[in-house]
């Protein structure tokens, strides 16, 4: 194509160009107007000095001398040209895209979803949420880790019970999958190292600013392990890439050092340390208080809680061997958040069946899953980052809705 990105304009000084993008803003003064022009790259400024302007949101293709100029964008600007529209918008957006800051609430920025993300305030949320992924991918494949990709339609709710959405399949009951748990597990016996990118769903009628009814898992697990310490360790190598993605693609929010020791807490002394009140988990006063403590006490925006009590743990979690009331489980916190749950799982057909037995849990349903335990499973763990909770901390976003492409959640099922 011989389109010029505004991002490169300023390699083409003296040389005649076309751009193609959609009018951002216009500008008349008395002698000369301007139409900066918005495409992925950034914006470009388009001196005009007769004709009418295009209005906002127009889609044009601009073919025109580019001059220096040190106060236009980039430094550069766009002279004599000759503009064609390609379509005009049938209504005004519902706010200014144009305004540095948006100039409108939650609701509305939701409600009108397609038009409200071209801000480019809003999109650059969606941007640190693809270089995130990338980092990931990149992270895991150079560790020698395969993609899978596993169905989100599943036979029975076994993982978590009533947390979930039933969908009529060909007029039996089917239901949406929490979590690629069990299929990443049994391709640890295929491939050893697996990770997925992909959407969950959770039928938990929360209504907060941390809770979606569908998010994006990134999702991982590994053979091989000797606990939960070597997947806490991938975990970490994991996070510098994602941070590092980030940086490399220069998004300007504060990035976060990752240490190359994350320090880490066990769930008593957590407990003790935020105030203990009994229950098997952590509150979000409680996960803020250590991330606090973490940071006063470590500089570090990460902090690790391990050990978590049995009772709190799904019936595939390796117990303490030292501790057995405990898990071989973790989460970490980032920024006064629980970003990531994870652990070592256990691999031992037997083991399995005891587990369920002592839930009072039939082994039937889940027969599909201990069938690759029962044919030779290695010591294995692995964890789930949730996406749109890892960019709404980075970006310094106050609602993790803010950091979801269309949100679903208790109320919001469009666009």
């Amino acid at each position: 194509m011989s389109r010029v990105l505004s991002a490169a304009l300023s390699e083409h000084v003296g040389h005649s160009v076309t751009i193609a993008g959609w009018v951002h803003r216009r500008r008349r003064l008395k002698s000369v107007s301007f139409l900066i022009v918005r495409d992925r790259a950034g914006l470009a400024q388009v001196v005009v000095h007769e004709g009418e302007l295009p209005p906002e949101e127009s889609v044009v293709e601009v073919t025109a001398t580019v001059v220096a100029n040190q106060q236009a964008p980039g430094g550069v600007e766009l002279v004599e040209p000759e503009i064609a529209v390609l379509s005009e918008p049938a209504q005004a957006p519902p706010f200014d895209l144009f305004r540095p800051a948006v100039p409108a609430a939650l609701p509305t920025v939701l409600d009108h979803a397609p038009v409200a993300l071209r801000h480019p305030a809003l999109r650059a949320v969606l941007e640190i949420s693809g270089a995130s992924v990338a980092g990931f991918r990149a992270t895991l494949d150079s560790a020698g880790f395969t993609e899978i990709h596993t169905p989100k339609l599943v036979a029975s709710a076994t993982e978590s019970g009533a947390n979930v959405f039933q969908v009529d399949y060909f007029g039996r009951p089917a239901y949406l999958a929490q979590s690629p748990q069990f299929f990443k597990q049994m391709m640890v016996g295929v491939f050893e190292r697996v990770y997925e990118v992909g959407p969950v769903f959770r039928a938990e009628p929360h209504d907060t600013a941390r809770h979606l009814a569908q998010y994006t898992s990134l999702d991982v697990e590994l053979g091989f392990v000797r606990d939960h310490r070597d997947v806490m360790a991938v975990l970490r190598e994991v996070l510098s890439g994602m941070v590092e993605s980030v940086r490399r693609r220069g998004h300007g929010v504060e990035l976060p050092r990752v240490p190359e020791e994350i320090p880490a807490l066990h769930f008593t002394e957590a407990k003790a340390l935020a105030g203990d009140d009994g229950e098997p988990d952590l509150s979000p006063a409680q996960e803020r208080a250590l991330s606090e403590w973490a940071l006063r006490e470590h500089g570090s925006e990460f902090v690790f809680v391990t050990g978590y009590p049995m009772v709190k743990r799904p019936f595939y979690t390796h117990p303490d061997p030292g501790r057995p009331g405990y898990s071989n489980g973790f989460d970490l916190l980032f920024r006064g958040m629980e970003l990531v749950t994870g652990g070592q799982r256990l691999h031992r057909h037997a083991d399995y069946l005891a587990a369920l037995a002592e839930r009072g849990e039939p082994a039937e349903p889940y027969e599909g899953y201990l069938s690759a335990f029962a044919h030779g499973m290695p010591p294995h763990g692995g964890f789930a980052i949730g996406l749109e909770r890892w960019v709404s901390r980075l970006a310094g976003l106050p609602n993790v809705r803010q950091a979801a492409l269309f949100p679903r959640d208790l109320h919001r099922l469009s666009p």
